[in-house]
C-alpha cells in the first residue's frame, strides 16, 4: 500500500511518536522511510547578517543532532532512514517535499517544538492534509 514514507521529524516527544508509527507502517509495507526536519527559525529582520548566519548554524546542528536520533531508532527496528534538512514554512515545506519526491505518506505529529509543531499544528496538519498529494497520518 505505502512504498514511500515521509515523517516530519523535529525531535519533540510528538514527532518521536510519529516516527514510531512511521517506521511501523515502514516495516509492515517494507517502504521507503525519509526523515524531514525544517528549519523555521531563521530570523525575518535580523540586525546583521552574522545572526542570520549563526542562527542558521545553530538550526543546522540541533537537526542534525535530531537526525541522527531518527536513524539510530529506525535502525535499531531494521528500518533504513533517508534524512534531509531544508529551510522554510514548515507546512509549504513538507507539501513541497513530499510531491516532488512522490511520497504515499506523510506522518506528522500534533506537537512538536516550535509555534507550527505546538499549539497551532491543528491549523498546518490540516493545510497539509489539504494541499499533499498522499495520504496524511497525525499521530497523536
Amino acid at each position: 500500500m505505502f512504498r514511500k514514507i515521509l515523517v516530519a521529524y523535529d525531535g519533540s516527544t510528538g514527532s518521536k511518536r510519529a516516527l514510531e508509527v512511521a517506521v511501523d507502517v515502514a516495516q509492515k509495507y517494507h517502504a521507503e522511510l525519509w526523515a524531514l526536519s525544517v528549519e523555521e527559525h531563521l530570523p525575518r529582520f535580523a540586525a546583521t547578517v552574522g545572526e542570520v548566519v549563526e542562527e542558521k548554524e545553530f538550526e543546522n546542528h540541533f537537526f542534525a543532532e535530531v537526525q541522527v536520533e531518527a536513524v539510530a531508532f529506525a535502525g535499531n527496528k531494521g528500518v533504513d532512514v533517508k534524512t534531509e534538512i531544508l529551510p522554510g514554512h514548515a507546512a509549504e515545506t513538507v507539501v513541497r517535499f513530499a510531491r516532488e519526491h512522490s511520497f504515499d505518506l506523510i506522518v506528522l505529529s500534533h506537537i512538536g517544538h516550535s509555534a507550527l509543531w505546538g499549539a497551532l499544528l491543528g491549523g498546518t496538519s490540516e493545510r497539509i492534509s489539504h494541499h499533499a498529494h498522499c495520504t496524511v497520518m497525525i499521530v497523536r
